[in-house]
């Protein structure tokens, strides 16, 4: 199973590379802090591309997403909208959930929570038999680092220690991109836009069947 992820497009999705695949995953930031249009323009993009199942899951800039999902869930018609819920998909169990710390005064602020016990109980969320994990936050100390900071969520990586799923795909922090496994599990950061917006492919793997 060939599976394409990206992240943090920023209404640049026209100018990604995304290689065909049987699975495509967005983990958050389709927009920049707008609402309908953005959704619905987003929507239609998916709509011309190929692959057979299309996974989404908001961030911290998709606002319409966090103060509105049912309307988010109508307008992404084209896609299966993860919101703390997962999806069955060829025997492939996908887990997805927007949710980030707190970042910063001038981020925008959809679906970020404080550190602790608010955010702790988004991640013990994460069901066991979870086979691919999908957020838009990194977990702590991996590909998180920002400007000399780590801003990733250590619970994160507590429950994808507890949970152990094969992939944990992910975005958020766009000076990073790319691929590491720690013991069982592979970590994806698969932002496309990097710091100075240029624009980067989306990523692709296979998936051990």
């Amino acid at each position: 199973m060939k599976i394409t992820a990206f992240s943090d497009t920023h209404m640049l999705h026209q100018r990604v590379e995304i290689p065909n695949a049987d699975i495509l995953i967005f983990a958050g930031d389709m927009s920049v802090c707008r609402t309908i249009q953005d959704v619905a323009g987003f929507n239609n993009f998916l709509k011309t591309l190929p692959h057979k199942y299309k996974v989404v899951v908001g961030g911290n800039h998709d606002h319409l997403l966090a103060s509105a999902p049912e309307l988010g869930r109508k307008l992404l018609q084209d896609a299966i909208y993860l919101q703390d819920e997962s999806v069955t998909i060829e025997g492939i169990r996908i887990y997805g959930s927007p949710w980030q710390p707190t970042f910063n005064t001038k981020a925008c602020n959809a679906f970020a929570l404080p550190r602790g016990d608010a955010i702790r109980e988004k991640w013990d969320m994460i069901p066991l038999d979870t086979n691919i994990l999908v957020t838009h936050s990194p977990p702590c100390g991996i590909m998180d680092e920002d400007s000399g900071f780590s801003h990733g969520c250590s619970d994160l990586l507590e429950a994808v220690q507890r949970v152990a799923p094969k992939f944990h795909i992910f975005g958020h922090i766009h000076n990073h991109h790319g691929m590491l496994r720690v013991k069982n599990t592979t970590f994806i950061n698969c932002n496309v836009k990097d710091t100075n917006n240029r624009v980067r492919p989306a990523l692709t793997f296979d998936y051990p069947g």
